[in-house]
This record gives structure tokens, sequence and C-alpha cells, in this order.
């Protein structure tokens, strides 16, 4: 069987692309034996994932909403899906956006600019779609050591306001706010302000307090 293994890895290797920088999915759970993959990192496409008897791993991808639960064998990354050898796959669409799962700064600036045009306008025209999550807790990646400020931009509600230690952040990179027993309001619009930038976006009006999967509800600010 390790032959076998050792040879599938091998062809897997040589069929698989040049490792790409940008992360193609997120590890959601880790459950046995897994060298080298640790929850809540994040692996590009190419990454080869060997799982040990018994061992399983939930990939949440990025790009394609996909949520992948694979029992042993293994696992080739994709830039949507894995291709899973010697081992079971359980596949399932989850509710999410990419344009929050892959927030950039300038996308972030541009939408919050939008918001703010749009409010102050006298004639408002109808607001570009703002990036969602489907969760009321988001998960929030951002650099430890600075302040996260969360304001509701289309209703009044207190400020949530968040000191990014290293004692509260999951890996040194994530804040959870299901975690920490915060929530947004469903349907609500958002800014997250983090040092001199903005991010605007919102929360889907079904989004409910039940554990959602992460990258429903991941926001990328770093």
């Amino acid at each position: 069987m390790r032959s076998l293994i050792g040879a599938i890895v091998g062809v897997i290797c040589f069929a698989a692309p040049a490792v790409a920088e940008t992360p193609a999915a997120i590890v959601e759970d880790v459950q046995g034996k897994v060298d080298g993959i640790a929850f809540m990192d994040y692996v590009a496409p190419g990454k080869i994932i060997k799982l040990g008897p018994k061992a399983s791993i939930t990939l949440s991808y990025l790009k394609s909403c996909l949520r992948e639960t694979i029992s042993e064998g293994v696992v080739l990354v994709g830039a949507e899906q894995s291709t899973v050898q010697l081992g079971d796959v359980q596949r399932e669409k989850v509710p999410c956006d990419t344009n929050a799962a892959r927030l950039s700064d300038r996308e972030a600036n541009q939408s919050a600019a939008t918001t703010f045009r749009t409010m102050r306008s006298d004639t408002p025209s109808a607001p570009a779609r703002l990036p969602t999550i489907y969760g009321v807790a988001p998960l929030i990646q951002a650099k430890s050591g600075g302040t996260l400020v969360i304001e509701r931009t289309d209703g009044k509600e207190p400020a949530i306001s968040v000191p990014l230690r290293n004692d509260v952040m999951i890996g040194g990179k994530f804040y959870d706010f299901a975690k920490a027993g915060k929530s947004l309001t469903p349907g609500g619009s958002y800014l997250a302000i983090l040092g001199a930038k903005r991010y605007a976006f919102q929360v889907d009006s079904s989004a409910t307090s039940t554990p959602t999967p992460i990258v429903g509800r991941l926001l990328r600010l770093e």
C-alpha cells in the first residue's frame, strides 16, 4: 500500500502545475495524522496532502465555494476542487461570496467610497452590491497589533472595537467573532476600519447565529 501511495504521489507531482502564491482553499478542520497542514492554513493549487489511516481534512475553496471533507488517501489541491486518490471525498456547495473571501484593500476602499457617495447624494443611484458574508459572526483575517472597528452604515448600532492582540487571534492572523461571542445584524451594511483602511461589506439577510462554513463568513482584510 505504501508503494502504491508513493507511486501515486510521484505521478501527481509530475502532473501538478507549479505551486501558485494565491491560495485556493482554507483548511477548516483536521482530524488524525496529516503532516504539514494545520487548522486555518491556506493551501495553493498544486499542494499535495497525504492523509494517514483514519485521518481526514476539510477544505473550503475560496473561488468555487465548494466545501470538501476528505478521508484518507492523497489529495492534490486544485484551483476550484481537489483530486483525491485512495480516499473518499464528500463535496457540498455552500453560500459564499468570492468578493468577500478575496477582498483586497483597493477593492474595499472603492466599494466604501461608492457607498458613501450614494449615501450623501441628493438623488442616489442604486448602490453597487457589497461583498457579502453569510454568517452573523465574521471571521476576520488581519495583522495582529492594531485595532479593528466595525461600524454599521445603514442604521444605528453601537460600534464594535476589537484590539487585535496575539492572545485573541487564531494563528496570529484571524479574529473569530463567533469565538468571541460577538455578532452583527442580518441584512446590515458595515464598514470595517483598520488603521487608515476602510472595508465595506454586508451581512446576508438570511444569516443566522448557527455555525456556518468558514468560507461563507471570511473577510480577508490583509
